[in-house]
């Protein structure tokens, strides 16, 4: 039997009175591409949180490559860690820093490699996401929200890691750009041979990054299945969400 890359099993995490994921199943196998879709709020950002270790859950287990990461801490921790990059919402950049000093900050701070070392592959990975070797030294201030978005794709992949994580990749990009970073995701993913986990409400971008779709409500995945397969999903649910109907079983509260 193949073992998931990723897999999560009755994974529970509430914050005070508010049960924020209740009892999370979701197995993603390696070199796939899976979108969770839901709402705001829904515990979208508190899943990947959980796998990445940043919030323990309250109860269930999380598996990466079968091995139960769940409660990992200190060397054991950051050895999974490494086969992780992730491109942040908004990007994330490091004011302070050059482009290329922020696509190296993994290799430099993480990983003690040595600067001219890291700037070559800084540099390198620049190159896969369509940016010349002169953005190297700007500042992230001088660049476009697009050009930030590609920084942010290069610092994911820098160390070639196993698993990527996308966090709302197309906000804040006009529906041309947003499509351009969508093709990067997809060839970016495909050339590392990586496994990818994104979040996100945008169905134009979880339709075309991904082989799989997911849906997060009520703390609960309700709909898991391939993404050619969500117009067909049967669930009330996953049709009023991907048609951005008000109509439906989904309750928006207003404040007049």
């Amino acid at each position: 039997m193949t073992v998931a890359k990723i897999e999560l099993i009755g994974v529970k995490k509430r914050f005070g009175k508010k049960q924020v994921l209740d009892g999370i199943n979701l197995k993603i196998d390696k070199q796939s591409s899976t979108v969770i879709i839901g709402g705001s709020g829904t515990g979208k950002s508190v899943t990947i949180k959980c796998i990445l270790g940043i919030i323990t859950p309250d109860e269930g287990t999380i598996l990466i490559d079968g091995v139960d990461v769940t409660h990992l801490r200190g060397a054991a921790r950051d050895a999974v860690m490494r086969k992780f990059g992730m491109l942040f919402q908004g990007a994330a950049l490091f004011d302070s820093l050059t482009v290329w000093e922020n696509v190296a900050f993994g290799l430099i701070q993480g990983r003690g490699m040595n600067r001219n070392q890291a700037k070559d592959i800084a540099i390198q990975k620049l190159a896969k996401v369509g940016l010349g070797s002169d953005v190297a030294y700007l500042s992230p201030a001088e660049l476009s929200g697009g050009m930030q978005k590609r920084v942010g794709l290069a610092r994911a992949i820098a160390a070639d890691p196993e698993i990527i994580f996308f966090d709302e990749p197309t906000t804040g990009l006009d529906p041309i750009m947003a499509d351009v970073i969508n093709d990067l995701i997809v060839s970016t993913v495909r050339d590392v041979g990586a496994t990818a986990l994104s979040i996100t409400h945008d169905m134009v971008s979880s339709r075309k990054i991904s082989d799989r779709i997911a849906m997060l409500y009520g703390g609960k995945i309700i709909w898991d299945g391939p993404t050619s397969q969500i117009n067909q999903s049967g669930n009330d649910y996953v049709d009023q969400f991907i048609h951005g109907r008000a109509e439906g079983p989904i309750k928006m509260a207003v404040k007049a």
